[in-house]
């Protein structure tokens, strides 16, 4: 009787312990926010009928997530889409998996994304208002983002 009180016991911890678990991955979930893949695109990327195009591959990296940020915020390397500083407030940084895979909760607003090389800040969007990478968090909404790393790419 003891033996199947000890078994009914530990089946039922285990159980509990792996549905609370569960429980508490899916509550620490973000439900809006943003949500891709950052890749990365290098080489030849003209268009040619005898190559098919590269296929970009998900990379391990950082992005850096700040609030909308336009171009007479940045310090700029010439005309280049490198930063040496970003001059609004970091707002968060989320890193990716080996595939390029991120998920990060954000307030609802308007923000801009960037990687980096060494020290300095890349970005390569804007919008009509030359706001950098620009990307909008809606109220409970997922965001996606496909953040193109292409600074070794030739077009």
């Amino acid at each position: 009787m003891g033996r199947i009180l000890f078994l009914t016991f530990n089946i039922w911890f285990i159980t509990t312990a792996c549905s609370s678990s569960k429980i508490n991955a899916q509550k620490s979930m973000p439900e809006q926010g943003i949500e891709g893949h950052v890749y990365w695109l290098a080489g030849n990327q003209m268009p040619s009928p005898d190559r098919k195009p590269s296929v970009p591959k998900g990379i391990r990296t950082t992005l850096y997530v700040y609030p909308l940020t336009n171009i007479s915020q940045v310090a700029r390397q010439g005309h280049t889409p490198f930063y040496t500083a970003i001059n609004t407030k970091l707002v968060s940084t989320v890193d990716t998996d080996s595939n390029g895979y991120f998920k990060l909760g954000l307030k609802p607003g308007h923000y801009s994304l960037f990687t980096k090389k060494g020290d300095l800040f890349f970005a390569n969007g804007f919008d009509k208002d030359n706001n950098i990478a620009p990307t909008e968090v809606l109220t409970g909404k997922m965001t996606k983002v496909d953040f193109t790393v292409d600074y070794d790419a030739v077009y």
